[in-house]
């Protein structure tokens, strides 16, 4: 079985793939955390030229906002599948954010299992 680094380096590069290839461009820096019953991603970087420039307003920053939800929602399928597969878990659910002000964006996956526990008693095995 592979360790927690492992694991969240391969959703590190999953999500930056996915990024690459379904949003248009990868982010600046990637941080991946397991805690407890959750994937923790931050993305910096995210936001394409032409989104920062429309960040300049605030109907632009809403309008920044809407389209990357709705791009989400779309591959949230997607998500889950490359997420499960990686850590062996059921993902629950998916929330996402992101800030028109900094240029990241967070995903936190909820997982059905507490991976870091079951990771911790394979460790000890």
């Amino acid at each position: 079985m592979k360790t927690k680094g492992e694991i969240e380096a391969d959703i590190s590069r999953a999500i930056v793939q996915f990024e690459i290839d379904y949003m248009g461009r990868g982010p600046k820096e990637t941080r991946v955390h397991i805690v407890e019953d959750l994937v923790v991603v931050r993305l910096k970087g995210v936001l394409t030229p032409a989104e920062e420039q429309l960040t300049k307003s605030i109907d632009g920053k809403d309008l920044v906002k809407k389209m990357r939800a709705t791009l989400i929602d779309k591959a949230r399928p997607l998500l889950y599948q490359v997420v499960g597969d990686i850590t062996g878990t059921k993902i629950l659910d998916l929330y996402t954010d992101i800030s028109t002000e900094s240029g990241e964006r967070v995903f936190v996956f909820a997982l059905e299992n507490n991976l870091e526990k079951t990771l911790a008693r394979k460790k000890d095995s």
